[in-house]
């Protein structure tokens, strides 16, 4: 999903990488319980460079990444929010300026 970091599993968190906090089991029940919605809408905005697709998903609640923000389950990268998706809709956002890489930048 644009913008957000979940907490991954500790075997699944590269080294040098900022993994985000919290809990994944936790992160995981959350989203799947606003996928319980009946329909689910996405708007794409290309791939990584791992080749996953990046884009903003909502349901009949909302936003996914906004669910999965208010309840504290994930982490907001501006880094990762192509053009300030994201930040347009979620007020909370940090404002534009405050991103730091995912990684440490040599």
């Amino acid at each position: 999903m644009l913008g957000i970091d979940a907490p991954a599993l500790a075997s699944h968190c590269q080294q040098r990488r900022r993994c985000a906090p919290g809990d994944p089991h936790a992160s995981t029940s959350a989203l799947r319980a606003a996928l319980t919605m009946e329909s689910i809408r996405f708007q794409q905005f290309g791939t990584d460079h791992c080749g996953r697709t990046l884009a903003l998903f909502s349901a009949d609640r909302g936003d996914l990444s906004c669910w999965q923000l208010r309840n504290g389950q994930d982490t907001y990268k501006p880094w990762w929010d192509n053009g300030g998706q994201l930040a347009r809709i979620y007020p909370a956002a940090p404002k534009s300026g405050t991103a730091s890489a995912p990684w440490p930048i040599a």
